[in-house]
């Protein structure tokens, strides 16, 4: 895949987790108890939050290794695995993480981990790429 387009989904999850980070940091608390949500509920929902933000910001940034190896190599298979399985891992676990944040739609959870398993999937694709640098 074009390395471009990668960048361009990274810069996009970066700003994206950014954005939502911020809500975390300064809005979500009071949105979240306005919704009548037990202090218990609105914690472990904070947490979701944070996680999901945290795992989106780090996988924008390998996402952005994607396309500098990308870049500066013929594109590999290995990358392209790797970048499609940050993108998708990140869309599937941090955003059924802000689903169960922002619905509270429990069920969410029981998907989350197939974005887990794809983030995963995709660093060692990456460190195949690398590997198989000359």
């Amino acid at each position: 895949m074009n390395p471009k387009i990668w960048l361009v989904l990274a810069g996009l999850l970066g700003a994206v987790g950014v954005s939502l980070g911020a809500y975390h940091a300064h809005g979500l608390e009071g949105w979240l108890e306005k919704q009548g949500l037990d202090s218990v509920e609105v914690a472990k929902r904070m947490h979701n939050c944070e996680v999901g933000v945290r795992y989106q910001m780090y996988h924008a940034l390998a996402l952005a290794a994607v396309a500098i190896l990308a870049f500066q190599q013929k594109s590999t298979t290995s990358l392209t695995v790797a970048g499609v399985c940050f993108f998708l891992g990140v869309l599937i676990f941090s955003g059924l993480l802000y689903g169960i944040v922002f619905t509270g739609v429990k069920i969410l959870g029981a998907i989350v981990p197939i974005g887990g398993v794809l983030l995963i999937v995709g660093w060692l694709a990456l460190a195949w790429a690398a590997w198989r640098l000359a």
